[in-house]
């Protein structure tokens, strides 16, 4: 039974004053809510619905969204090929056919090269330093002004971490065994391996698998062992190489129409700012979860690790860094992102040697050793 109160004439009054309160608090509320729009968006991805970490990293987004809006910012999700084809979410969404995409924006290096910043280049930044380069070392300034001539406003929604290099038929001791390779990948990789001899082909997630089945491509790489193992590699290629030094971390992204964006609320703007940070973290994490679990499987299923060899990182590193010479001195809008990215990167690359990498290698060492 509840406990019976007797209250004093002024405790009556107060009542009545909280009463009156809560009763306008609760008309108020309706209305407030009510006057917000209702609006249904549609969200397109560069990935298939089998990669529960990218795919479901743009479901939870849309699912934060519609939460914070309480049911009336509505956002739906399709995946690659739906209603664009997996490399045509920037186009998408620069010409209004959606008002949102999601994908990684080196998909996109033909338009123009420095596109790839918003995703990683090779021999970059690792997650936690694309993270602080985007959040405090003017990242993301630099991306905004970027994607200001596409009418797109772009946010960090999401990071694999640290990729792997990829799926071999044969093993890779030497620089020669690349050459004449025709190799799957993204971005500015492509550009950096034809120095070296490589055949680079730039196909979606999807199309990975039947091409490397038919021999269409003689390596692929995608992400890391999670994702590899849902799109069935290990069937198809039978060496795992690392380290994946053309993807030390790959951010991929939220697009949004800008006009569109500067047309919501600010509560609905507020909306997609926290849903895209909060997917970025997650995503993250989700992949340093699953990726141990799926390499012993993969390992299990007879996947054969191997480490490329000094020569062929060298190879890799000196031909990278002439790829970004050559793009500095032609394109004055790479150059200006290139010396701030360089810089930061040359910085960050101190402190981690200094402390970080000693950590993780120490660490490495000891859980690596028996007992």
């Amino acid at each position: 039974m509840p406990k019976t109160i007797t209250t004093t004439p002024l405790t009556r009054r107060n009542a009545a004053v909280l009463s009156l309160a809560a009763t306008a608090a609760v008309v108020a509320s309706p209305a407030v809510a009510q006057s917000q729009p209702q609006l249904r968006w549609r969200m397109v991805t560069s990935y298939p619905k089998s990669l529960d970490t990218l795919d479901g990293g743009c479901r939870m987004l849309a699912k934060i969204v519609s939460d914070l809006t309480d049911g009336r910012f509505d956002i739906q999700v399709f995946a690659a090929g739906e209603v664009v084809p997996a490399l045509a979410v920037l186009d998408a969404v620069q010409n209004g056919t959606v008002e949102m995409g999601h994908t990684a924006s080196y998909y996109y290096v033909g338009k123009e090269p420095s596109l790839a910043f918003d995703t990683c280049l090779p021999f970059g930044l690792n997650a936690r330093q694309q993270n602080a380069w985007m959040t405090h070392g003017g990242g993301a300034a630099l991306m905004q002004e970027l994607f200001a001539p596409y009418n797109i406003k772009v946010f960090p929604a999401g990071n694999t971490g640290a990729q792997m290099a990829g799926w071999f038929r044969k093993e890779i001791a030497t620089v020669e065994d690349l050459r004449g390779l025709k190799f799957r990948t993204g971005g500015l990789v492509g550009q950096i391996l034809t120095k070296l001899g490589v055949v680079p082909q730039q196909i979606a997630a999807g199309d990975i698998y039947p091409a490397l089945e038919r021999g269409t491509i003689d390596a692929a790489e995608w992400v890391g062992p999670h994702d590899d193992e849902r799109l069935g590699l290990q069937k198809v290629a039978r060496y795992y190489y690392a380290p994946g030094w053309a993807e030390g971390s790959a951010q991929v992204s939220l697009y949004v129409g800008q006009s569109r964006f500067d047309g919501l609320p600010p509560a609905y703007k507020s909306a997609v700012e926290q849903a895209s940070a909060a997917v970025n973290t997650w995503m993250l994490g989700k992949y340093d979860n699953d990726n141990p679990a799926a390499l012993r499987r993969l390992v299990a299923s007879g996947a054969q690790i191997r480490l490329y060899s000094r020569e062929v990182l060298t190879a890799a590193f000196d031909a990278s860094e002439q790829l970004y010479a050559e793009l500095s001195a032609k394109d004055p809008k790479f150059k200006k992102i290139f010396d701030a990215w360089n810089a930061y990167r040359r910085e960050e690359s101190l402190w981690f040697r200094v402390n970080e990498l000693q950590f993780d290698s120490y660490m490495a060492f000891r859980l690596g050793r028996p007992g």
